[in-house]
């Protein structure tokens, strides 16, 4: 049955677009780049291995209660772990060479050599408790370690990180 409007349907009403600029298009600002979730993960292994190396300094210091050069080995230690852990957070690096993730990881990797070997020479001695003591504090180099070379944690304290994302964006616009 045919319609009985006599009706005919016109065109739908104009609509008001925005006109894309003649040319390279859109000037899309390149993605800001996340914090990976490891990366506070290993801020807190990093300050947790500082305080170790304080603990370890505090032993040194109860033993002798002078000021000697012994010192300054944990306490060297303990102020890189707390750089690192810094550089970490907020995903920098101390120079154009060097990366946060890599200051964290040299800065848990000699307190793990030294309490392994802390660990062995206690164990080699007959001293059960401090052997196990010395091995729980293994704890913190190595998570500190395993989180600040994951590959996240690496990309976000990347030496080149801004200039990464900056290339990214020119080469995709060239692309076009």
């Amino acid at each position: 049955m045919p319609s009985t409007s006599s009706r005919r349907p016109g065109p739908p009403a104009p609509q008001h677009r925005p006109r894309r600029p003649i040319g390279r298009g859109f000037a899309v600002a390149p993605a800001a780049p996340v914090r990976p979730v490891q990366a506070p993960f290993a801020a807190v292994f990093g300050v947790l291995v500082a305080v170790e190396d304080a603990y370890l300094g505090w032993l040194l210091w109860n033993a002798d209660p002078g000021w000697g050069w012994y010192l300054l080995l944990p306490a060297a230690l303990a102020a890189g772990a707390l750089a690192g852990a810094g550089l970490v957070l907020r995903g920098a690096g101390p120079g154009r060479w060097v990366s946060g993730s890599a200051v964290l990881a040299v800065s848990c990797l000699l307190p793990l050599v030294g309490l392994l070997g802390l660990a062995v020479f206690f164990a080699l001695l007959g001293g059960g408790q401090a052997a196990w003591w010395a091995l729980l504090l293994l704890v913190g180099p190595i998570g500190g370690l395993v989180l600040a070379l994951r590959r996240p944690v690496r990309e976000w304290t990347g030496r080149g990180r801004v200039s990464r994302s900056r290339r990214s964006g020119r080469a995709g616009a060239r692309a076009r």
